[in-house]
């Protein structure tokens, strides 16, 4: 077994992802870089010296490739972030059927079933650390983001039956909960837009990927021994709960 931590981060080549694995990297974790897209992960791995991995998080064969060539190159993976996102928006009585589905398999059936792989592992090292991304939608809905809303307030149950069933295995379960963060896809909105959703948030800016970054570092890390079944909300106030 590698005495080097892990991390495997899903949807890890741009955005907040992207940020997650730098942060866990500097850590010096061995971050395995995962994405639906194989070549945007290896340039990271490659700036962050780490391992690339294609994974669909709606396969459940990519699923468990995934946990064979961990468990085969490092017998252990200490911290497991769920970050692959997607996003169809439209009103529900318009929403196709099959975009539904995809939603929610990428944002909920995916990332269960990835911890659920991942788990035994966990569970015979005595130690874990699975971060969920949810959002800010989940807390308080968006106009044609029913299935979105609905995907990621399911990842706060999920994460918080499961901080019970796996606590006493020194394993923690959180969930990141993003308001507006300029990612790769906040940029292309329009700037004129892009002000008016600023001048709604308290803070008076959207967040930075980095600071979601440094938060997941933080859940990640040993001494958040004390913190599961928790939500951590980043939105510069504008949803307070």
């Amino acid at each position: 077994m590698s005495k080097q931590k892990t991390a495997l981060i899903t949807g890890a080549a741009s955005g907040i992802g992207l940020a997650i694995s730098q942060h866990l990297a500097k850590q010096g974790y061995k971050v395995w870089v995962s994405d639906v897209n194989l070549e945007s992960a290896q340039k990271v791995a490659i700036q962050i010296k780490g391992q690339a991995l294609a994974l669909d998080v709606t396969q459940q064969e990519h699923i468990d490739a995934a946990v064979a060539s961990i468990e085969l190159a490092d017998g252990r993976l200490d911290v497991l972030v769920n970050n692959a996102g997607i996003q169809h928006v439209a009103p529900l009585e318009d929403f196709p059927v099959d975009k539904w589905r995809l939603v929610n398999d990428v944002l909920l059936v995916g990332p269960a079933m990835l911890t659920r792989g991942f788990l035994p592992m966990m569970r015979s090292n005595n130690y874990g650390r699975i971060v969920n991304i949810s959002s800010i939608n989940a807390q308080k809905g968006q106009f044609g983001q029913s299935n979105y809303s609905a995907a990621k307030a399911g990842i706060h149950g999920f994460t918080k039956a499961l901080a019970q069933e796996v606590a006493a295995k020194g394993v923690t379960v959180n969930t990141v909960s993003p308001g507006y963060v300029m990612t790769p896809m906040v940029a292309k909105i329009a700037p004129e837009v892009l002000a008016k959703i600023a001048a709604g948030i308290p803070v008076g800016r959207l967040g930075e990927p980095e600071e979601i970054g440094k938060a997941v570092a933080y859940l990640a890390s040993k001494d958040c021994g004390y913190v599961t079944g928790s939500d951590f909300s980043i939105n510069g106030g504008q949803h307070m709960s």
